[in-house]
């Protein structure tokens, strides 16, 4: 059987997250929306996306048995209704389309608990369900195995499980578990004096550096580095915050680096609802939120001593240096950050982006140009 995964529309209003990468992909908990649905359904074949036509460069489309909405994280309970969707027909939850199998002719409606669907439509509702999201996570991977023992050099508070996969290494932390459960993937090193709430996980082969504050509902993805006070963010894989600052209410693309002492705010001084740019609209909308720092797109950077207000949107391989605070929304290849700063060269983008997957043993490969290429253009 054949899954593809539907953009269902959300790809400008999640964007600049979205624009290198299918909805499905976002991270959110300890995996990805996609390998979520993936471990539930015990699916190992063929995947599909369905998406817009410059990202099948890399995540190409493909027929179909079962197509699920790539915007909706899946619970045991909405799996549950999945797995048991009769051919052609459409499964809609909380009037929300989830699935369909076949021609999808035959509608099928449900209503489940709202603690049981989480539907993403805005990059904030990432963060905001993310604590949810790892706990959902963290039984799907973990059911049924055995996790590492927590050396004796670390204080361990709370009540909820704690699992260590094999490699990872962990000394002279504090561990609480009070609020949720905490993960830490393969051969992950959280250095000596850490600080960690959970729920939390941390990505195989990534870093918490010594004397970091990381407080709950935060995800590290993979080969990560991360440092001083981190709250409520996701970061992707292959992203670094080395080095003291605080990062709160945010969301780090992959391939990005925050110079030392990089700060985000995430609440107003007024205490008011923040507004935040619309890729959808192309404009900056109202919202109900209070708390959110920066949502980063792939690729882009800081550099030391950056302050960033509230709710900032920021492109794709955008570098943002200089002094005073840049504005709320720094479009995609900028150099500086500035509404009045040059346009970043798509072949210096290049040559930063392949040194600095180099250093990780990884290339940037012609798909991945292709859609920088793409991205690039579209500033004409």
């Amino acid at each position: 059987m054949t899954i593809s995964f539907d953009d269902n529309g959300k790809h400008l209003s999640l964007a600049p997250l979205t624009l290198t990468r299918p909805v499905c992909e976002l991270r959110l908990g300890i995996l990805t929306i996609k390998e979520s649905w993936l471990q539930h359904l015990q699916h190992n074949g063929d995947v599909g996306y369905q998406t817009e036509n410059y990202l099948q460069v890399k995540y190409p489309n493909k027929s179909w048995d079962l197509l699920i909405a790539g915007n909706i994280k899946p619970s045991l309970a909405l799996v549950d209704l999945v797995s048991n969707l009769s051919d052609n027909s459409k499964l809609v939850v909380n009037n929300n389309w989830i699935a369909t199998k076949g021609d999808g002719t035959e509608k099928i409606t449900a209503s489940l608990d709202e603690d049981q669907v989480i539907v993403i439509s805005h990059p904030w509702e990432l963060f905001q369900n993310n604590g949810k999201a790892i706990r959902w996570d963290f039984d799907l991977i973990t059911s049924g195995r055995n996790t590492e023992h927590p050396s004796s050099t670390n204080r361990i508070i709370g009540n909820h499980d704690i699992f260590i996969e094999p490699g990872a290494k962990v000394e002279c932390t504090v561990l609480n578990a009070t609020d949720g459960p905490i993960y830490i993937g393969s051969n992950a090193e959280i250095m000596e004096g850490s600080i960690i709430r959970a729920p939390f996980s941390i990505g195989a082969h990534s870093t918490i550096k010594m004397g970091a504050k990381i407080y709950g509902d935060t995800s590290i993805g993979e080969h990560c580095k991360v440092g001083g006070e981190v709250t409520n963010s996701i970061f992707y894989a292959y992203s670094n915050k080395g080095h003291d600052g605080f990062v709160g209410n945010s969301l780090i693309g992959e391939w990005c680096n925050l110079g030392a002492d990089t700060n985000t705010s995430n609440l107003k001084n007024n205490y008011s609802n923040v507004r935040v740019y619309s890729y959808e609209q192309q404009s900056m909308i109202d919202t109900d939120v209070m708390f959110c720092g920066v949502i980063m797109g792939d690729h882009s950077k800081t550099g030391i001593n950056t302050m960033l207000n509230t709710a900032t949107s920021v492109g794709v391989c955008a570098n943002i240096f200089g002094g005073g605070f840049p504005p709320k929304m720094i479009n995609s290849f900028s150099w500086g950050g500035f509404e009045d700063s040059p346009v970043f060269k798509l072949e210096k983008a290049f040559e930063v982006g392949q040194n600095m997957m180099k250093r990780r043993a990884v290339e940037l490969s012609e798909s991945d140009k292709s859609i920088l290429s793409h991205l690039f253009n579209q500033l004409a």
